[in-house]
């Protein structure tokens, strides 16, 4: 199993207790979908090591407890920071629209007014919030991941419908040398 084939799950952040238990922060949209989990990987020195579970507790909406099998507290204390990862086939089913980030790279960007733009080669996960990064006529553009600007997502042809906000593609098509109002 490679870090390509798999999503990340989340991050273990701190022991819990002396029986070596650890405290998970979950990095998905549901964690109550992964309650049964019986096995994970755990990536250490960039490979993936599969790791048993004797029993997960979900403690808050985006913590839980974990004890892995033959774990005790001295080998816990190795799995501080660690990330956890199940392989893509693992995801849950979306409805129709909705997409993973991983899933939409390559995909058009086509704009409710403009029209087809470019081609997405990025997402940035940010605290305040998530961009799409797309290449407009060679230059990279920023799109914010709202539901007010993007519409939809067509699997099939490959297509991300946005409805972008007055100005936005302008910040990126002032020429080069033209002063801006600030100055």
């Amino acid at each position: 199993m490679d870090l390509e084939s798999c999503y990340i799950l989340g991050k273990i952040t701190r022991l819990h207790g002396v029986k070596g238990e650890v405290a998970m922060k979950f990095d998905v949209d549901d964690p109550y979908e992964y309650e049964e989990l019986e096995s994970v990987f755990l990536e250490k020195n960039q490979k993936l090591i599969p790791f048993f579970i004797d029993s997960i507790r979900i403690v808050k909406d985006n913590m839980a407890i974990i004890q892995f099998e033959d774990v005790d507290l001295k080998t816990a204390e190795t799995l501080i920071n660690a990330s956890l990862y199940l392989p893509l086939e693992n995801l849950p089913e979306l409805e129709d629209g909705q997409f993973y980030y991983h899933d939409i790279i390559g995909y058009q960007v086509e704009d409710k007014n403009l029209g087809k733009l470019g081609l997405i080669t990025n997402v940035f996960e940010l605290p305040g919030h998530d961009l799409l990064e797309m290449n407009y006529q060679n230059q990279e553009v920023l799109i914010p991941l709202h539901d007010d600007i993007i519409l939809n997502a067509d699997q099939e042809k490959k297509v991300v419908y946005v409805d972008l906000p007055a100005g936005l593609m302008d910040v990126y098509l002032t020429e080069e040398g033209e002063p801006d109002d600030e100055d």
